[in-house]
């Protein structure tokens, strides 16, 4: 499918989608939870249905209610050879790996588009060195074996979600749990926040610096109601649409959130008005890098984007989409092992833009489209889908 966008600045009032973030992790503590837990605000994008579903195959029952998920929650047990469906979520998939070691029985994992290519080798790692077997094709991985309580060293800086995956599990073992971050930690917002949904169902970890996670074990996930912040990582895409002149008032936001992605609002603060080039740390936001290079070619002078390499093992290769989108509309733009730089201020064309199956690419070109001067097309819009369904809907209306 193909959206064909007219440049035009947006205007009006839109209330963001619900944190797929958080949603991930609030779903699955409640499904963890023995007893009721209502999950209200869920959007349900293909990643929080793929984590709903599940969750189900390892013994919760969900019942949906519009926005609301109402969870009976059990103890992870999944059936013999239960194959769980993580679609294109990495989020689903390591976060639950570690739930499939409690109980010892074989659970295949599978998923589409790049998924089964991103990097699982902390897990792997850990298999080998805990005596769980795996084995991994092109579109599944498979485990079988028993976790148990000890320490766990794994580096910080391929993906935070390795970590939050352990969270989830380590407290549910009978001996007490140690994580041990061997390299220096990013995306440490994430980390905070699984910390924070861990604290809300009555899961007690402590750590020293984000470096070294205490988790006592023989602990049980409590029933507590949550509901669920607007998500700024999709804010961020309206967020910069304003730095260049469009008028949106963006609902939904909590200014408190443990986010890593509310780095947003300060990023823009430093490109200043008029927009000047600056330097941006990806190392903590990498979801943010599409629309910030956006932004960044209405910005005088040269903006660096920095220590983004685990860009490129996301949905698609972000370093090498955004550089390839962005110069067909027009900019100057150079991409390096592990950054962007971005030479502005480029007067943006009208293009066609291959959205590579990739949601950031996709929302990232038509946040584009406010400032060319021409028709863009964006190839495979349907992609959005993946964090955001109502994304075009929204995007149109603001256009009226």
């Amino acid at each position: 499918m193909e959206q064909r966008i007219i440049p035009k600045k947006l205007r009006g009032t839109v209330t963001v989608p619900p944190s797929k973030s958080q949603a991930h992790r609030a779903v699955i503590a409640a499904c963890l939870a023995g007893g009721i837990t209502e999950v209200t605000n869920i959007a349900f994008s293909q990643d929080i249905l793929a984590t709903t579903q599940a969750m189900v195959a390892f013994g919760a029952t969900v019942k949906v209610n519009g926005s609301t998920l109402t969870v009976s929650g059990a103890f992870p047990e999944p059936e013999e050879n239960a194959v769980i469906d993580c679609s294109e979520s990495g989020s689903t998939l390591r976060f639950l790996i570690p739930l499939a070691w409690i109980s010892g029985k074989k659970t295949t994992f599978t998923g589409r588009g790049r998924l089964m290519q991103r990097p699982l080798d902390p897990y792997f790692a850990l298999c080998d060195s805990e005596g769980i077997h795996y084995e991994r094709t092109e579109q599944t991985v498979s485990f079988c074996g028993k976790l148990k309580g000890g320490t766990y060293r794994l580096p910080g800086n391929i993906s935070s979600q390795f970590i939050t995956g352990l969270l989830f599990a380590l407290p549910l073992l009978k001996a007490d749990s140690v994580i041990e971050l061997t390299t220096e930690v990013e995306s440490v917002g994430y980390i905070q926040m699984t910390l924070d949904v861990l604290k809300a169902f009555g899961i007690s970890v402590t750590h020293d610096n984000y470096q070294t996670y205490h988790i006592p074990g023989n602990q049980s996930y409590k029933p507590h109601d949550i509901t669920v912040e607007g998500d700024y990582s999709q804010a961020a895409f309206y967020l910069c649409a304003n730095a260049m002149g469009s008028q949106v008032e963006v609902l939904g936001l909590n200014p408190e959130s443990s986010q890593g992605d509310r780095e947003i609002v300060s990023i823009i603060k430093r490109f200043g008005s008029p927009l000047s080039g600056i330097t941006i740390d990806a190392s903590q936001i990498p979801d943010l890098v599409p629309v910030l290079a956006v932004l960044s070619t209405q910005a005088e002078g040269t903006t660096i984007v920095a220590n983004a390499a685990r860009l490129r093992i996301k949905e698609s290769d972000r370093l090498a989409t955004t550089t390839d989108m962005l110069r067909r509309l027009g900019a100057d733009i150079t991409e390096e092992e592990d950054a962007l730089i971005i030479r502005g201020k480029t007067p943006l064309t009208g293009g066609t833009i291959d959205s590579v199956n990739d949601h950031r690419i996709a929302m990232a070109a038509a946040i584009a489209a406010t400032v060319a001067s021409g028709e863009v097309t964006v190839l495979g819009s349907e992609c959005v889908a993946k964090s955001y369904g109502n994304f075009w809907q929204d995007y149109f209306a603001l256009q009226n």
